[in-house]
């Protein structure tokens, strides 16, 4: 009697985690995302607009590039999942709509992409034994939506 394999089983491999280089390059990734907010709240309001402007377009090339990991994901695969490939679509578009609103709007449907994102990763991460990787996308969140937050807050308190 074969028993499958599955993620969950005893027999299964250990989920794949990141290396010390994804982490590193993965805090480094956060620099644009602390950098923008805080110049939203320190720089003088001259310079604001381009605080604002870098960091809603850092989100939302950020957000793109997490639904187009799933587009890798689904090339990887022996027979590709339709799914991966229909949801890496919708943060491109999520992005792009953020960049059409103003900034403040643009900031909080960022922040909401990102939580989105990370909500779809843990459910698809897990099937595809790639669950080691969520501490480290949790932390990456957690800090890109707060930013985004925190210059959402400083946009709207100029007004």
């Amino acid at each position: 009697m074969n028993t499958p394999v599955t993620p969950e089983s005893p027999m299964a491999p250990p989920p794949l985690k990141p290396e010390t280089e994804a982490w590193v390059l993965g805090m480094a990734g956060l620099l644009p995302f602390v950098a923008g907010a805080a110049g939203l709240w320190l720089l003088p309001p001259d310079w604001a607009g381009l605080a604002a402007l870098a960091l809603l377009t850092y989100a939302a090339v950020i957000v793109s590039f997490l639904g187009g990991i799933h587009w890798g994901l689904a090339m990887s695969l022996a027979q590709t999942r339709r799914g991966l490939l229909i949801w890496g679509v919708l943060p491109s578009l999520l992005a792009w709509a953020g960049l059409l609103l103003n900034s403040a709007w643009g900031l909080l449907l960022m922040a909401a992409s990102l939580l989105l994102c990370y909500v779809v990763d843990c459910q698809i991460y897990r099937s595809l034994r790639l669950g080691g990787w969520i501490g480290l996308r949790g932390l990456l969140t957690i800090v890109s939506v707060l930013s985004c937050l925190a210059g959402a807050a400083a946009f709207m308190a100029q007004d």
